[in-house]
């Protein structure tokens, strides 16, 4: 299966260092035909950093998409019953937003648009970027893992020696581990040396 006529919830949260990961696969997943819905979090839409200013990152995803993102949990909620996605992926998956979701805790955007294309019956892709992933976090990236729906484009230590407990997803793997999700099925290998 492929992502052409499909329509891809893409929420992004806040691992700021990412985003030029990202980007560009937006626009690979809107060059191979798909309608790309984008749904930030909050702290995406507000916290400028050093890897740029928030603004400038809102306008770079309007630009990609054609669309003005989805800013509001009441808008999220529409992704379910009245404008459902065929696949909803957040990338980059913070430890933050891993957490939540492990414990069904639906307080941003993002999270309501992955509840809503669960609820659906619809696939969600995760793509990791966190520092604690093998630690603290370590059990919630399991109860993932192990989650009907849930499917995660493969991921590794990206810097093992100084950061042991970290693991960060290959993104330019996101347009295949969302073909892979849309047949139900996790794109393997999961686990990659990077």
């Amino acid at each position: 299966m492929n992502v052409k006529g499909k329509r891809i919830g893409f929420g992004l949260t806040g691992s700021h260092c990412t985003y030029k990961d990202v980007f560009p696969q937006i626009k690979k997943l809107i060059d191979l035909g798909a309608e790309v819905v984008p749904v930030v979090s909050y702290t995406f839409m507000n916290t400028d950093s050093k890897f740029g200013k928030a603004s400038d990152h809102m306008d770079t995803l309007r630009r990609l998409t054609g669309k003005e993102p989805i800013t509001t949990i009441v808008e999220a909620e529409l992704l379910g019953p009245s404008a459902p996605v065929d696949c909803m992926i957040i990338a980059p998956l913070t430890g933050n937003t891993m957490s939540r979701m492990a414990n069904a805790i639906t307080d941003t955007p993002v999270l309501m648009a992955s509840k809503a294309t669960i609820r659906n019956g619809n696939p969600v892709v995760l793509a990791v970027s966190t520092n604690d992933a093998l630690g603290l976090n370590g059990v919630n990236l399991m109860r993932l893992m192990s989650t009907k729906l849930v499917y995660f484009v493969p991921y590794g230590q990206d810097d093992p020696i100084k950061k042991p407990n970290s693991l960060v997803s290959d993104m330019t793997l996101i347009p295949s581990t969302i073909e892979k999700a849309l047949e139900l099925q996790q794109i393997q290998p999961v686990i990659i040396e990077r």
